[in-house]
This record gives structure tokens, C-alpha cells and sequence, in this order.
């Protein structure tokens, strides 16, 4: 299955109204429940300084990139199982892809 073409300025919607309690994405940026996300495509899971991953996502093997993250955002907790993340995930392809195409502009 290919990723449909994403739209970043709906995936800042998205991400502001979905991950914004527990994500940031600035460069430098904090991290609260979860890792600050700056320069996430192309990065190996589990790896960003200073953050208490789960073994489960520290020992995942992922790369992310652009289809791993449509694929994880889809249900997170089913595709890395034990993961801390708490959120149900994106069910429409579109979401994820605009989600993703957000992210990205992050490096």
C-alpha cells in the first residue's frame, strides 16, 4: 500500500489537536510524556537523549521513516507492543499521511 500525498498544514492541525498534551517538535524542544519529535524521519526508535523509553520501543529495530510512521500511527500500541504510548491512533489513511508530512518538515 502506497502513502497518499500528505498535507502538512492539516497534519499541525492534527498534530496540535492530538499530540501536542504529550509531543513537541521544536528543535531543542522539551519532552513531556513523550519524546520531542524534532528530527524524527530517518531516526532509530527509542533513541533520543535524555527520554525513559520502553525497552519494547529502545529495542523496536525501527528506523523511522515515512512509511513506518503511517504504518505506527495507524495503532501504535499494536505495532510496537509495550510501548508507553497512549493513543488510539489515526484511522484515516489521509490523517496519518498529512501527520506524517508534518513531521517531516522537522529535520
Amino acid at each position: 500500500m502506497s502513502i497518499p500525498a500528505g498535507d502538512a498544514a492539516n497534519g499541525e492541525k492534527l498534530f496540535k489537536a492530538k499530540c501536542t498534551q504529550c509531543h513537541t517538535v521544536n528543535e531543542g524542544g522539551p519532552h513531556k510524556q513523550g519524546p520531542n519529535l524534532f528530527g524524527i524521519v530517518g531516526r532509530p526508535a527509542g533513541t533520543v537523549p535524555r527520554f525513559a523509553y520502553t525497552k519494547a520501543n529502545a529495542e523496536s529495530g525501527i528506523t523511522w521513516n515515512e512509511k513506518e510512521l503511517f504504518d505506527y500511527l495507524l495503532d501504535p500500541k499494536k505495532y510496537i507492543p509495550k510501548t508507553k504510548m497512549n493513543f488510539p491512533g489515526f484511522k484515516s489513511e489521509q490523517d496519518r499521511a498529512d501527520v506524517v508530512a508534518y513531521l517531516k518538515q522537522f529535520k
